[in-house]
């Protein structure tokens, strides 16, 4: 099968005829991929160069979605063209989970806050620190990227996180940032930050609620363990 290109196969082992004949579900994840990349090259089939796409990302979708250009193009076979195809999937993918995450405007659990904001830090490779701000009715008014730093801290500047509550009228606010090693557990570092904004919004009437600490699949709720 390696020597033949796909057209040379049984049709109902050609992705697109299959996908055609008995659905999405019926194709593998690289047969998918295989489908975006349409054509492979001389002696390597649409089907193989997808092959080492999933191989490096270790045959694992989430790893795949943090993959970057550069990555892409050192298998032969993708260039820039198929390289961006691939790179928009995954992002239409993750716009529509924040979308439907979005759909959900009142915060009334951390796995609220976890479903919100997942889609905007899951597969970052530096960490991001977000501001959920909300009103009276816990209803989100705004989230806001406070700052962005290394693969493992972040500088917060509290006057800024406090002056966009004030420029919103939130009477309250959520902590949220991500933690690229997959390690949910919060440094002190992190328990310094949440003392030192907790304090500066008591002062103006405004309540930190929460503070999650998100990894790819699972996230830590300052709140949740009785620590805020």
């Amino acid at each position: 099968m390696y020597n033949k290109t796909i057209k040379d196969w049984s049709a109902n082992d050609r992705p697109r005829e299959k996908f055609i004949g008995k659905g999405a579900l019926a194709l593998s994840d690289t047969e998918l991929l295989a489908i975006l990349i349409r054509s492979g090259t001389q002696d390597r089939s649409a089907l193989v160069v997808a092959r080492d796409v999933m191989a490096l990302a270790d045959d694992n979708l989430s790893l795949l979605a943090k993959l970057q250009m550069k990555d892409l193009l050192t298998i032969k076979g993708v260039g820039n063209a198929k390289a961006i195809t691939l790179l928009s999937a995954l992002e239409l993918g993750r716009r529509r989970r924040l979308s439907e995450a979005e759909g959900k405007s009142v915060i009334t659990m951390s796995s609220d806050v976890f479903t919100l904001m997942k889609p905007l830090v899951e597969d970052l490779q530096t960490e991001q620190f977000w501001v959920v701000y909300l009103n009276n009715a816990n209803k989100v008014l705004a989230k806001q990227k406070a700052s962005e730093g290394g693969m493992t801290a972040t500088i917060v500047d509290v006057r800024l996180v406090l002056k966009r509550a004030l420029e919103v009228n939130a009477t309250a606010i959520i902590l949220c940032h991500n933690h690229p090693s997959g390690v949910s557990s919060p440094s002190h570092a992190d328990v310094s930050l949440t003392n030192k904004i907790k304090k500066a919004a008591q002062c103006m009437d405004i309540q930190v609620l929460d503070h999650l600490i998100i990894t790819d699949h699972s996230y830590f709720s300052f709140a949740d363990e009785g620590r805020m």
